[in-house]
């Protein structure tokens, strides 16, 4: 076994020494842990096995198996009429899918307390498990120790030299790439990790510096949320499309999360986050976007939204369940847009009983405590609905302000839409577009170039003029003159509280 299989084998020799009749392992790796158990357990004890195919049987030695014991109930009644004082360890595979009735849940209860008068160990291998409530505080659950940034470099070798085996594989990649995979690869377990090798290396048979990206796919699929509260974006934008935010973009580039474990080295502390708070359409959702192609991280946009359920309880747990996937999932980008529509009752006296007030706390303490290189990007459009605690120092590395594009911007936006879509800038006069566009956000230019080129191919498919953009912006006032005395105050709060993005 290597050093993480070791590492493995000691803690299981602590967790199953006896001081914890009723154990809980979670894994997708039956075959690891069995092998494990078997290094972990002494010789001295009786060590003995249970699935509802084969029933009761000796782990050490081959040996038949208990007759009558492949149903769980019939399994768990045998146990307690061992009247033996040696200890044993009673290792069931999937047992809680057979404990659907009182019956079942009394005979694990008694084989449990029978175990701890003889410090014998009853251990349960469920890959999800549902422990019914009745045995909630019985069970001691065992977090597997995940495999490290090193282990995982040679889960990923050992991946593409088990595919070329059958295949022919063509494998030409750089040490940075390998380790950056290896990043990628964290919080997933060496079975998950294998598949997702696996899977990218028989995508096209090869595995070069271009697998990165499918890596990234595939481990999102490994991961993927059956609750639907987490969403997993592509983020194809590059920092190059958006016009503007140079101090941001600054910032962020200091920052870089890919290269947050030799940062961890030199001393540095992981970067946490971000609020961008500012007008909309002014590019704050676009930025995160941006941010998580830049560092060739995932990108996770949390829907606040779908947290709320109207079982007591369930939203609460799709958080922290949410959260402890985005963690799972570093390094990537968590993405919470528009926070202030999730979490704005947790900043007055809401009538839902204090669940927006619990839901909050619960996101500030994983702020607080995280270790994991996850990178939140919160954006707002309104800082008075936001509680004061999430603006407090230390939430966020930084808050930035996103206003309107100065002229020198909406130059640049009009030219990054314009190429977007197969014109060329220089065909148009710029200067009096950008003067046009004065109170426009980058969202409200681009809305305008769309409704030109509607109206150029409506009129008999001619090409497009820089009078039709005007025309189209004029018609259509913008968000900064409908809503002047909001803006306005959004400014004024601002000036003195946050960065300016540009």
């Amino acid at each position: 076994m290597g050093t993480e299989a070791n590492a493995l084998v000691q803690l299981l020799r602590r967790e199953l020494d006896g001081t914890h009749p009723l154990v809980l392992v979670e894994t997708d790796d039956e075959a690891e842990l069995r092998a494990a158990i078997f290094a972990a357990v002494d010789a001295g004890a009786e060590l003995r096995h249970w699935s509802a195919v084969q029933g009761l049987a000796p782990a050490r030695i081959q040996g038949a198996a208990i007759a009558d014991t492949s149903d769980a109930l019939a399994a768990l009644l045998w146990l307690p009429t061992q009247a033996r004082y040696e200890r044993s360890v009673t290792v069931f595979y999937d047992l809680c899918a057979h404990l659907d009735n009182p019956r079942a849940v009394r005979a694990l209860k008694e084989a449990a307390m029978w175990a701890r008068g003889l410090f014998g160990t009853i251990v349960l291998v469920e890959q999800h498990a549902k422990v019914p409530d009745a045995m909630a505080n019985e069970v001691h659950r065992v977090s597997l120790p995940m495999p490290d940034a090193e282990e995982l470099a040679e889960i990923v070798k050992s991946a593409v030299r088990e595919v070329s085996r059958t295949r022919r594989i063509e494998a030409a990649i750089k040490r940075s790439t390998l380790e950056a995979i290896a990043r990628t690869l964290r919080g997933l377990s060496r079975r998950q990790a294998m598949r997702v090798i696996t899977g990218a290396v028989t995508q096209d048979d090869r595995f070069n510096d271009d697998d990165l990206e499918q890596v990234m796919l595939h481990k999102r699929n490994a991961c993927a949320d059956l609750d639907g509260v987490l969403e997993f974006v592509q983020a194809p934008v590059s920092m190059d499309r958006i016009g503007g935010l140079a101090r941001l973009k600054s910032w962020l580039e200091d920052r870089h999360l890919g290269e947050a474990h030799e940062a961890e080295k030199f001393g540095l502390s992981l970067p946490r986050g971000m609020l961008l708070l500012g007008v909309q359409g002014a590019g704050k959702s676009l930025a995160a976007k941006a941010v998580a192609t830049a560092w060739r991280v995932p990108l996770l946009r949390l829907d606040a939204g779908a947290l709320f359920d109207k079982f007591i309880g369930e939203s609460e747990r799709k958080l922290r369940a949410s959260l402890e996937q985005a963690d799972r999932m570093a390094p990537a980008v968590l993405w919470i847009d528009e926070i202030e529509k999730g979490f704005a009752g947790a900043s007055s006296h809401s009538t839902d009983g204090g669940l927006s007030r619990r839901m909050f706390g619960t996101l500030l303490t994983w702020m607080q405590e995280r270790r994991s290189a996850t990178f939140m990007v919160a954006t707002a459009n309104d800082i008075t609905a936001l509680p004061p605690e999430l603006l407090r120092k230390g939430r966020f590395d930084e808050i930035f302000f996103v206003d309107l594009p100065t002229e020198a911007v909406r130059r640049t936006i009009l030219e990054i839409h314009l190429s977007a879509r197969r014109r060329d800038p220089k065909a148009f006069d710029l200067t009096l577009l950008a003067r046009a566009s004065d109170g426009y956000s980058g969202a409200e230019i681009e809305a305008a170039i769309e409704s030109a080129l509607r109206t150029a191919f409506g009129d008999g498919r001619r090409e497009l003029g820089t009078a039709d953009i005007e025309q189209a912006l004029r018609a259509s006032p913008p968000l900064s003159v409908v809503m002047a005395d909001r803006i306005a105050a959004l400014r004024a709060w601002a000036a003195h509280r946050c960065v300016p993005a540009d």
